[in-house]
């Protein structure tokens, strides 16, 4: 796909309060420390029945079988170190830049 969205190009606002005014897209890099903030991930590790779920054509690359087992359950101690690896794991998924339609919020 062509990137055509380009510094100092001139376009129109649509919508919203600036819509019909003129704009110029002016790029800036975030700083390290706003590029760590963006990319962090909040994990929750759950038991749900199979009812409450709605499948989806997408898969997700990331084995957590070896992380995540029945006994977890039974400690709490062992679900936050599970939780922990995910989160690890989740990030540096993202940080790869795949799947990048798990990362991002719903629209609905």
């Amino acid at each position: 796909m062509v990137k055509f969205l380009k510094p100092n190009k001139a376009v129109v606002i649509l919508q919203g309060r600036y819509a019909n005014r003129k704009a110029m897209i002016v790029i800036r890099k975030d700083s390290v420390k706003k590029q760590a903030k963006k990319s962090r991930v909040k994990c929750f590790i759950k038991l749900v029945n199979y009812n409450y779920i709605m499948p989806t054509r997408y898969t997700l690359n990331v084995d957590l079988k070896d992380l995540l087992t029945l006994d977890y359950l039974h400690s709490r101690y062992k679900k936050v170190t599970a939780t922990k690896e995910t989160k690890v794991r989740f990030e540096e998924r993202l940080k790869t830049g795949k799947n990048r339609w798990f990362f991002t919020k719903m629209r609905f």
